[in-house]
């Protein structure tokens, strides 16, 4: 079938994306759902900062390339091994699949699935190979998902279904922002009552995290990041108090548990500073492979403190996703608060303009037919 979506011609363009317009809204073919995987019908995605790493040229991956990993759909075909979804089913695309025998998949989300990376690596799905094609030539997917397109492929174990009830957009948020966000605090941080969360880095994954902190009972939330119109939005979505870095470590404010978001070495660094001694610091932001950080040896043996890394969140999306909707269902997790705006596809260079800014949390390009 024929399809229309945001093409990744080459990395490392020049902002102005808006000008250098490294994404093309193009024509493709998409190649009927395999026996293990299912058509969906994108109502709403997210565009996010691994997609930006991807589009700057921070993170290799072979081009071109149907870019978007944080997306939301409607179930409209399946391949016949598929019986536990059916047509009209609002799913959640999660980018990292698991095929639920290697032994990273038996570490309960600890380490990311080996065949599942490989495949993303490879810009194929999980089963093997792809189903995108443009004059000829395969168009590789992006993290099992391509969600920045009017229809995806993708293998049953890239998604997870949600009751319909819950709208398009807070569906696609739920499958990064919210997965790595929150799983880094709930999965990695595990806070319990008495204790202080803070997190280092307010952009989308920030504050996914610091809504699931403040979801928790008897726990104290802190926001820090260096943008001021983020530190002076933080409470709203949770936080007890925000500052800056500077004002973090002039105050000398410590954490039980302390989350970098950022991806980048002085939030990694100020992170270290502000755990707590027998704290745990938990990073889960993607620097550049090239970053180097520096910290002190001694601090952590001195004050029993653990440095953790987390991807995804550490989750399991089927064990989490549906966590998550619970909370927010019952009210506990207003992630509607994530959403700064609705862009259609064809402004989605801008978009990318805007995020690299820090002017957005999280921007949703909504799809034709997409409802709440």
């Amino acid at each position: 079938m024929k399809i229309h979506g945001a093409v990744l011609e080459r990395s490392g363009a020049q902002p102005p994306y808006a000008a250098s317009r490294p994404l093309v809204v193009t024509e493709m073919e998409l190649d009927p759902p395999g026996p293990t995987e299912v058509l969906v019908r994108i109502e709403a995605a997210g565009i996010c900062h691994s997609d930006l790493s991807v589009v700057d040229g921070n993170r290799e991956r072979p081009l071109p390339m149907l870019l978007g990993h944080e997306a939301a759909g409607i179930v409209v075909d399946a391949g016949e091994d598929v019986t536990d979804l059916c047509v009209g089913q609002r799913v959640v695309a999660a980018f990292l699949p698991r095929c639920g025998a290697c032994a990273a998949c038996k570490t309960d989300g600890r380490l990311p699935c080996t065949v599942g990376s490989r495949a993303n690596g490879e810009g194929a799905l999980i089963a093997g190979g792809r189903r995108l094609h443009r004059d000829g030539e395969s168009v590789a997917h992006h993290l099992g998902v391509s969600g920045f397109a009017t229809y995806a492929v993708m293998d049953r174990c890239s998604v997870v279904p949600v009751g319909n009830d819950v709208p398009p957009d807070v569906a696609a948020v739920l499958g990064c922002a919210v997965l790595t966000g929150g799983g880094a605090v709930l999965n990695a941080g595990r806070p319990h009552a008495g204790q202080t969360v803070a997190v280092v880095g307010l952009g989308g994954v920030g504050m996914a995290a610091l809504l699931v902190a403040a979801s928790l009972d008897g726990v104290t939330v802190i926001g820090v990041d260096a943008n001021p119109d983020k530190v002076a939005a933080a409470p709203a979505f949770g936080a007890h108090r925000a500052l800056t870095p500077s004002q973090a470590l002039a105050e000398h404010l410590v954490a039980d548990v302390v989350v970098e978001c950022a991806g980048v070495v002085p939030a990694f660094e100020t992170a270290v500073k502000l755990t707590a001694p027998g704290g745990r610091t938990v990073t889960v932001g993607l620097p550049a492979p090239t970053a180097q950080a520096r910290m002190s040896p001694l601090d952590l043996v001195s004050g029993a403190r653990e440095i953790v890394g987390s991807y995804l969140g550490s989750a399991v999306p089927s064990r989490d996703i549906p966590y998550y909707e619970t909370l927010w269902r019952t009210g506990k997790l207003p992630l509607e608060k994530l959403i700064s705006t609705h862009i259609p596809l064809s402004e989605v260079n801008a978009g990318f303009d805007a995020l690299a800014r820090g002017e957005a949390i999280r921007q949703i390009i909504q799809f034709p037919g997409a409802c709440a």
